[in-house]
């Protein structure tokens, strides 16, 4: 195996430090929880840096590798998301400091947090402009079940906007 390099992996992390964000917070709700993922992904895409053959984009791979270890952490930390719980006041309501944007954002990223973590995949690579063969490939499923599973999706999401008493 070839020498890894420190600085190329750090540059290439730096350059797609989004997607790890973004998985992050769709898959844990507190900030520490979210800091937490995220610097386990980190490990985990140092660990396979060198396995990393080059045959896909690196942010292809990156997602993959984000995504799996979200799933896993989830897993071996038995955590269960206690979103439910939340309730109508926790989430920001609109005032001077606060636009219709953030407010939106607040009430979707709820939601997603209340699907199970292969539904959260789904939403992910939707968001980041992945096709149905795409989403397909990476979670081993067919390009029609992420057609159909996208679709069932997006209607829960809907349902779980709503019941926030944020309307459609």
């Amino acid at each position: 195996m070839a020498k890894i390099s420190e600085t190329e992996f750090l540059a290439k992390i730096n350059e797609h430090k989004g997607i790890l964000y973004k998985v992050s917070k769709i898959y844990m709700d507190t900030e520490e929880d979210q800091s937490d993922l995220f610097q386990e992904i980190v490990l985990q895409l140092w660990k396979s840096y060198g396995s990393f053959r080059g045959e896909s984009k690196f942010s292809t791979w990156m997602y993959r590798v984000a995504i799996n270890t979200s799933i896993l952490y989830l897993k071996k930390e038995k955590r269960k998301v206690a979103t439910s719980q939340l309730t109508n006041e926790e989430v920001k309501e609109p005032n001077e400091n606060t636009d219709e944007k953030e407010l939106q954002l607040a009430h979707f990223y709820k939601a997603v947090q209340q699907l199970n973590k292969i539904d959260k995949a789904i939403i992910f690579y939707q968001l980041e402009g992945f096709s149905h063969k795409e989403t397909g490939e990476s979670l081993g499923i067919s390009e029609g079940n992420a057609r159909v599973k996208l679709k069932r999706v997006k209607d829960k999401l809907k349902e779980l906007i709503k019941e926030q008493g944020y309307g459609f």
